[in-house]
């Protein structure tokens, strides 16, 4: 047995230096890749998203297709900041889902710049304090980011990608273990969600809704009668061990994420295209509106209404379609919506995120 595991670790060892030649060998193609570009964008959306499909569906195991796309995300990561480290503003503080999604789009070599709200996520992109933004939009059990739909509407930056982050909630406090814990902090969303988890565990504890979940890590590091609920993440940044995880009372909770930029990527071939417009007040428009998408052969994966704020009982709808912009089809559906709708604003073409 220890002669074949020797063997086998010797294969190991072979097979880690040709992946370390070909690293190096794809870095060096990247790097004069953007010399030659000069000026051109550095961070291409629809590039890498080709990239990450491909390794997907080259993969042959046994790892599987998401472990792997990870290592490639980072490989990606590091061979663009060889011609440079992308800022990217994202709800803060450090510790939230936020910054796991910026990580888990971009990969660690950025500069992450965390914000106290989502109005100066948008505030420091538009301005060019950072090139991108990375925003929560909605989440599969508690809806949508009313926030970042309001600010959608007004803002001159496009939708250049998403982010679909799998939320896994987790509990987590100084001490290793929950007897003598009275209080739970957590973001209000996040309590939320593990209400059942928590009344069976900690029914007795007090549950505290703060500001995010990295300051609901930095309260319960604190207080030792304390702990916290949130991504395992904030737990590192905060010292905390984590007691419980996945503890949240859906399985598939997720929540999709919008990376916001000044670029307008082109075509992959499974592209999301998003909107939003108005509607006249009077029965049937909205259906009026939409008909140009089943005219054209176009789905439509997602519409929501928000007050319009210009007068009463006026909305804003905001809908999302499968296709890019350059698409045949979703160019000829946008060119008759445009004719009916009141106010049409394209927000973004993007690749659609893995899920």
């Amino acid at each position: 047995m220890a002669d074949e595991i020797n063997r086998r670790r010797d294969a190991i060892d072979r097979i880690d230096a040709e992946i370390v030649k070909l690293v190096a060998e794809r870095a060096t193609h990247a790097a004069t890749i953007g010399r030659l570009k000069g000026d051109g964008p550095v961070y291409r959306p629809e590039r890498e998203a080709e990239v990450l499909r491909r390794v997907a569906a080259a993969n042959p195991g046994p790892l599987p297709a998401e472990s792997l796309t990870r290592v490639f995300v980072e490989i990606v990561s590091a061979c663009r900041a060889l011609e440079q480290r992308p800022s990217v503003g994202y709800l803060g503080p450090a510790g939230t889902f936020s910054e796991m999604a910026a990580g888990k789009h971009f990969g660690q070599a950025i500069d992450a710049v965390p914000l106290v709200s989502i109005d100066e996520v948008f505030r420091q992109a538009e301005t060019g304090a950072t090139q991108f933004a990375v925003v929560p939009v909605e989440n599969s059990t508690e809806g949508a980011v009313g926030r970042t739909l309001d600010l959608l509407l007004n803002t001159s930056l496009r939708i250049c990608a998403e982010i679909v982050l799998r939320v896994h909630q987790n509990l987590m406090a100084k001490g290793d273990s929950l007897a003598g814990i009275t209080r739970v902090y957590s973001h209000a969303q996040s309590l939320a969600q593990c209400h059942q988890w928590l009344s069976r565990h900690l029914g007795q504890a007090e549950r505290v809704q703060v500001s995010s979940n990295a300051e609901a890590a930095r309260r319960a590091a604190a207080e030792p009668a304390a702990c916290a609920v949130g991504p395992v993440i904030a737990a590192e940044r905060y010292g905390l061990q984590v007691l419980a995880r996945n503890i949240e009372d859906e399985a598939t909770n997720l929540t999709r994420f919008l990376v916001l930029g000044n670029l307008e990527p082109g075509p992959t071939g499974n592209d999301v295209t998003s909107l939003v417009m108005s509607a006249p007040n009077r029965p049937g428009a909205v259906h009026e509106l939409i008909a140009p998408f089943a005219t054209h052969g176009v789905s439509m994966s997602r519409i929501e209404s928000r007050p319009a704020r210009i007068g009463t009982w006026e909305y804003m709808f905001y809908i999302d379609v499968q296709g890019h912009g350059r698409d045949p089809q979703v160019a000829a559906a946008l060119a008759e919506l445009q004719g009916r709708a009141p106010f049409l604003k394209i927000l973004g073409s993007y690749p659609a995120a893995a899920p």
